[in-house]
């Protein structure tokens, strides 16, 4: 193995990192602090709504119209991005139901303990996030791998915008698990696990599919990522979030999310 492939081997490694550096913010609050929580939800769901339909997409959609034409290449990224939202959907159904998890407000509920179903609920919002995330992990460890090998300094600023916004993945991740469990190693580890995603990818992309990747690949499999982030917001991160009865500072979350990630995108550009 030569040193450019080490050298694309280390950026994705850095990145997919990132989470990690995330994944430990969650952890300077008090577990009942549900303040903090309606808070970091908001602003997880904005950083992964802005980065699905901004980047995300729009990536997919310019990939697919390059191999496929306007009209078909737009087709086919509407398809992919429906077709994730429907494979997360599908793996939500094939999930028991944990009960109402509007019943619980007030800190004395948050202090009962993780047996509550509010608590399962966030659990099982945490392990979808990182689901998620892993997958959109994946292909961006691949892409990270890839663009490092053909230009690194293309490979470094790739690295660099895919570990901003890995930071705030992290924290999507482990705030919900933390708060359900109060387990900070467990937290840390789905999070930092997710991240691991990427260097995985590039293991993948340099054994097995270098002879085969293209743009129509790559496109669908963004545009299926960015189907998944949309629906895991809107469906756990964005009613978690306004459940605590602090509404107001989940929009205040998820405009601050959005911000963030929009800043990092023109700062990295």
């Amino acid at each position: 193995m030569d040193g450019n492939v080490l050298f694309a081997f280390a950026l994705t490694l850095f990145a997919g990192l990132a989470t990690g550096i995330g994944s430990l913010l969650a952890f300077f609050t008090k577990r009942t602090n549900t303040k903090f929580l309606s808070i970091a939800l908001g602003f997880s769901a904005g950083v992964m709504i802005y980065v699905s339909l901004v980047e995300i997409f729009v990536k997919a959609k310019d990939a697919l119209v390059l191999d496929l034409g306007l009209t078909n290449g737009y087709w086919v990224t509407i398809a992919g991005f429906f077709g994730g939202m429907l494979l997360i959907a599908l793996i939500d159904r094939l999930i028991p139901a944990i009960g109402n998890p509007h019943e619980v407000k007030s800190v004395e509920d948050v202090n009962a303990g993780p047996t509550n179903d509010e608590y399962a609920k966030l659990k099982k919002m945490g392990m979808f996030t990182a689901l998620a995330i892993a997958i959109h992990n994946f292909p961006e460890g691949i892409a990270t791998f890839t663009s490092a090998l053909q230009d690194p300094t293309l490979g470094i600023a790739i690295a660099i915008a895919v570990a901003i916004h890995n930071i705030p993945e992290g924290i999507a991740v482990a705030v919900p698990i933390y708060f359900a469990t109060g387990n900070r190693k467990q937290a840390f580890k789905l999070s930092f696990l997710s991240g691991l995603a990427e260097p995985v990818g590039a293991i993948v992309a340099y054994l097995i599919l270098m002879p085969y990747l293209n743009g129509i690949m790559f496109g669908v499999i963004f545009a299926a990522v960015a189907g998944i982030m949309v629906f895991i917001s809107i469906d756990e991160l964005l009613p978690a979030a306004r459940e605590y009865g602090e509404a107001h500072l989940s929009v205040y979350g998820f405009m601050a999310g959005m911000a963030v990630m929009a800043v990092s995108l023109v700062l990295v550009a």
